[in-house]
């Protein structure tokens, strides 16, 4: 067998089960494996522009931008929320109205997404990505010279429509041109960055302490998504292949009995395109997918919501991020500023840094679900199952709880300001791993097109952290932090952390189940992009 390497890679002979998420990842002599001695999943055409046989710096380049897109869209939605009260009486509106500026905006960054993957879909990723960040930039700018609330939410709205596609994408991505055995490390480095744009009020909030208006914070969000669009236009290459179903008995009745040399002769005498050519690859538009239903697309997304492996998605996001997100950046500015603690208002959005510890004590765990699942498919004949990196969940099921529980008891009693940090923290360290472990989770055992899941996922996690933070300050006002946080925000985050349990245990009855519902077969029916197999 042979390493992989960024040759042709088509040589494999990896195959998924009759219950979608197990596959059979043994090798044969010829075979180009990973690390583990596992064939290489999904089976890479022999054509090099099909984006599995991509150079690994091609790949690399591609998650970058995109992941710094994600970053990005995120601080720019998160970042605003220190100016809450700013907001309040600059435009003469109540706090709780102002952070309607932060609110309606996270739920059209999910929902948006309704739109955006049919586009993508439809006319592929890289036309709908640059047309996205060109929306983008010309929206920070209309929220850059807002003057009222109405002409700020409205920049507001279009901001995060264009940018909602990158709640989708960069997943979709990692699908496209990545092989099974690495995805749960990119989605990770996907995670992270998607989790850093919390950090997003620190920085609001330094520029308030320099003495900047709040508006200074959207003219350098402008200028980094301007050198990102430019970014994606040169490097971001269009993904989409349909690529075909290639078992075993299709290749060559030689390729199966000859030697690895052998082989290679037989692919050398087979029909292959060229590469295309740098400038090639630059060309914006790349024609429209006529067998792709637009609207029929976004409205049978809506049916992902009956797996149970993308609903606790669904739940896993939207109870972290309203948390993250909304719980912690809405209360700790309102608590830091009165005594005890008197804190000024442009440090207020400290407590990012309570997340950047969280998510630097997770970062090198990041490969650690890639290499448990690895070792237990090699005890387990080489054949992986979805259920296999569920494992690395479980000290993240105590630890994130636990975490706002001190957030929240510091709140509570006024005690050390150091409290709300090591919450944070915590519960942010917890949320990498299950934001991580889920996600792709779900994508191992989707059982139809991974782009309508997204789109239930996106706006599914989104429609709950809306409903964690719309009120939350009411709330809060009429019962108490540790009624609200500790004790309802609290037990719904613990029940959904250990529902790992049944996963764990029951994952693949559930999936066999499934995999013979008349749901699995409308889906069945409708896949026209062949992205895991």
């Amino acid at each position: 067998m042979a390493e992989m390497r960024n040759a042709n890679l088509s040589t494999s002979h990896a195959k998924e089960g009759e219950i979608p998420g197990t596959v059979d990842l043994q090798a044969i002599e010829g075979d180009y494996t990973a690390f583990g001695g596992q064939a290489l999943f999904p089976v890479p055409a022999l054509d090099p522009n099909d984006p599995l046989q991509w150079p690994k710096w091609k790949k690399t380049t591609i998650l970058v931008i995109c992941c710094l897109y994600s970053f990005l869209s995120n601080t720019a939605l998160l970042g605003p929320s220190v100016y809450i009260s700013i907001y309040a009486d600059e435009f003469s509106i109540s706090p709780t109205t102002a952070s309607g500026l932060i609110s309606y905006p996270n739920i059209l960054y999910g929902c948006g997404t309704l739109v955006t993957v049919p586009m993508y879909l439809k006319f592929g990723r890289r036309p709908v990505m640059l047309l996205s960040m060109a929306i983008y930039v010309a929206a920070l700018i209309g929220c850059s010279q807002s003057t009222s609330y109405s002409g700020l939410m409205t920049a507001r709205l279009f901001q995060t429509l264009s940018s909602s596609v990158c709640e989708a994408l960069p997943v979709q991505l990692v699908n496209d041109i990545f092989f099974l055995h690495e995805r749960a490390t990119k989605l990770g480095i996907y995670t992270i960055c998607l989790c850093l744009g919390s950090t997003g009020p620190l920085y609001a909030g330094y520029m308030l302490a320099g003495g900047q208006s709040w508006r200074l914070y959207f003219y350098v969000e402008i200028a980094f998504a301007g050198l990102l669009l430019i970014m994606t236009f040169l490097f971001v290459e269009e993904t989409a292949y349909k690529r075909q179903l290639r078992e075993p008995s299709h290749l060559p009745a030689e390729a199966t009995t000859k030697p690895k040399a052998n082989i290679e002769h037989l692919e050398i005498q087979t029909q292959v395109p060229a590469r295309r050519s740098f400038l090639q690859s630059l060309k914006v538009w790349g024609g429209i997918d006529h067998d792709e239903p637009f609207l029929w697309t976004a409205i049978r997304s809506f049916s992902y919501f009956l797996i149970p492996s993308v609903v606790w998605v669904v739940t896993t996001y939207g109870i972290y991020i309203g948390l993250g997100a909304l719980v912690f950046n809405y209360t700790f500015p309102i608590v830091i500023v009165v005594p005890p603690y008197d804190w000024s208002q442009e440090n207020s959005g400290l407590v990012c840094l309570g997340n950047v510890i969280g998510y630097a004590l997770a970062i090198p765990l990041i490969g650690t679900f890639d290499s448990l699942a690895a070792y237990k498919t090699r005890k387990n004949d080489s054949v992986r199952e979805a259920e296999m990196r569920l494992g690395v969940l479980l000290p993240a099921a105590v630890v994130a709880p636990a975490g706002l529980i001190v957030y929240v008891l510091t709140a509570q009693y006024q005690a050390h300001w150091i409290g709300y940090f090591f919450g944070v923290a915590m519960c942010n360290w917890g949320a990498y791993f299950y934001f991580t472990g889920t996600l792709a989770y779900a994508v191992d055992s989707y059982n139809a097109n991974v782009s309508e899941m997204l789109i239930a996922m996106c706006c599914g996690k989104q429609l709950v952290s809306f409903a964690f933070g719309i009120y939350l300050l009411d709330w809060i006002e009429q019962h108490g932090y540790a009624v609200i946080i500790a004790g309802v925000f609290c037990a719904v985050l613990f029940v959904n952390n250990f529902c790992v349990i049944i996963f764990m245990f029951w994952g693949k009855a559930i999936r066999r189940f499934w995999a013979g519902t008349w749901l699995a077969k409308m889906h069945q029916s409708s896949i026209r992009e062949m992205m895991s197999h």
